[in-house]
């Protein structure tokens, strides 16, 4: 995280002006008594998708032992999130989703962008997705003890959480979005972004 520091955008949120990245300020979490960092959500989803992927052949290759790596959360990413907006777990307020329908017209209106299956649009820093991410993190948490329940999976042949983002949650999100949008394949919100979130 140290050596990605300098790449992340000035505009992002910052501490003691140094730009945290892949972390933004949750609205919902904010109190009067809130210090400035204590309503912010870390997701670094880049970073830990990156880490997940060296993790494996490190271990296999190098026989390296990462310690701690059974702390990593789940990816905040539009798959795993959108999986869980696509089976209704989280859904959109009224009032957010008419907010989203209307930046989607809006930015259907330049030329060049998507104007094909009609879906709420955001921006990374809007509450929706800050919460939507949030969300989807905490409830990949929740869901992996119950698919090792399910499958009845015990001790060492439970799926530990890259196990089932990968074979799991990302894969039944990418088929249900192209059932749900054929066209785009998308996920069922938009991001109006610079690329460099999802």
């Amino acid at each position: 995280m140290d050596g990605l520091g300098p790449i992340w955008p000035a505009t992002r949120t910052q501490i003691g002006g140094r730009s945290l990245g892949d972390a933004w300020p949750c609205t919902a979490l904010q109190t009067d008594q809130s210090s400035t960092w204590e309503h912010i959500v870390p997701f670094h989803k880049l970073s830990q998708w990156l880490t997940y992927s060296l993790i494996p052949p490190m271990q296999k290759l190098m026989g390296i032992h990462f310690a701690g790596a059974e702390l990593m959360t789940g990816l905040a990413e539009y798959r795993n999130g959108g999986l869980l907006m696509d089976t209704g777990l989280i859904l959109l307020r009224t009032e957010d989703a008419k907010r989203g329908l209307a930046l989607y017209q809006q930015n259907a209106q330049i030329e060049g962008q998507p104007n094909t299956e009609v879906v709420p649009m955001f921006t990374p820093d809007d509450g929706v997705i800050i919460e939507w991410r949030a969300l989807t993190v905490g409830f990949l948490d929740e869901l992996l003890p119950e698919v090792n329940k399910l499958l009845g999976l015990q001790g060492a042949k439970k799926l530990n959480l890259p196990q089932m983002l990968e074979a799991g949650t990302w894969k039944a999100g990418r088929e249900i979005a192209e059932i749900q949008r054929p066209i785009t394949r998308g996920p069922p919100i938009g991001l109006l972004s610079d690329g460099t979130v999802f």
